[in-house]
C-alpha cells in the first residue's frame, strides 16, 4: 500500500492567558510529526526567551523589509506590536508531509485560513472571564495597564471563536490535551491530505 501524506497546518488562537502556549509546547514534546512555527515579532523579548526559538525578534525596519517582499503568509498588530508568520518555511514543511503548529492571534489566523483553508483551527478559551484575570496576574510578566488592555482585547477575540473549526476550554491542562490530541489524530486522516492507494495484488492463501 502506498501512501503519501500532506502536511497539516495547525492553526491555534486564543486570548493571552489562556494556556495555549503551553498547550502548544506539551503537544510538540509528544507528537514527532509536529513542528512549531516561529513567528516574526517587533516586541521586546521577555526573560527567558530565545531569539529564533520562542519568536524571531525583529526591528521595525528589519519587519518592513520582509513585508515588502511579500515574505509573510500573515501578519497583524496586537498590543501595538507587530506579528508575522513567514511563508516559504511554512509551505515547504507542508510539502514535505510536516505538520507544522502556527500559534496566532485571531487577526493573523483569518489571513492564513482565508490564505489556506484547509488547516485545521481551533480556539482556546478559558473557563471564565475571572479564570483569565487571575491567570494573566499569576505568570508576572505584564504590568496593571498590560493586563486591563489584554482583557478588554479578550473579549473582542472570544466573540470570533465561531469562525474556528474548533473550540477548546482550557479548564483543566491535562483534559484539554487530551482532547487537542483527538482532533489531530482524527484530522491526519481526513483525505484531503490523505489518500492511501491500496493495492490490487491479492495475498497468497496460506497452504
Amino acid at each position: 500500500m502506498a501512501q503519501k501524506r500532506r502536511g497539516m497546518l495547525i492553526i491555534i488562537s486564543g486570548p493571552s492567558g489562556t494556556g495555549k502556549g503551553t498547550l502548544c509546547e506539551r503537544l510538540i514534546k509528544q507528537d514527532g510529526n509536529i513542528a512549531f512555527s516561529v513567528s516574526a515579532t517587533t516586541r521586546p523579548a521577555r526573560e527567558g526567551e530565545v531569539d529564533g526559538v520562542h519568536y524571531h525578534f525583529l526591528t521595525e525596519a528589519a519587519f518592513d523589509e520582509l513585508l515588502e517582499a511579500g515574505a509573510f503568509l500573515e501578519y497583524a498588530t496586537v498590543h501595538d506590536h507587530r506579528y508575522g508568520t513567514l511563508r516559504k518555511p511554512v509551505q515547504d514543511a507542508l510539502e514535505a508531509g510536516q505538520d507544522i503548529l502556527l500559534d496566532v492571534d485571531s487577526q493573523g489566523a483569518a489571513s492564513v485560513m482565508k490564505s489556506l483553508p484547509e488547516a485545521v483551527s481551533v480556539f482556546v478559551l478559558p473557563p471564565s472571564f475571572q479564570a483569565l484575570e487571575q491567570r494573566l496576574h499569576t505568570r508576572n510578566t505584564d504590568d496593571a495597564m498590560e493586563i486591563e488592555k489584554r482583557l478588554f482585547n479578550a473579549r473582542a477575540e472570544i466573540k470570533r471563536c465561531r469562525n474556528y473549526c474548533y473550540a477548546l476550554i482550557n479548564d483543566d491542562l491535562d483534559t484539554a490535551l487530551s482532547r487537542l490530541q483527538c482532533i489531530v489524530t482524527a484530522e491526519r486522516q481526513r483525505t484531503l491530505r490523505y489518500l492511501p492507494e491500496i493495492s490490487e495484488e491479492m495475498n497468497q492463501a496460506r497452504g
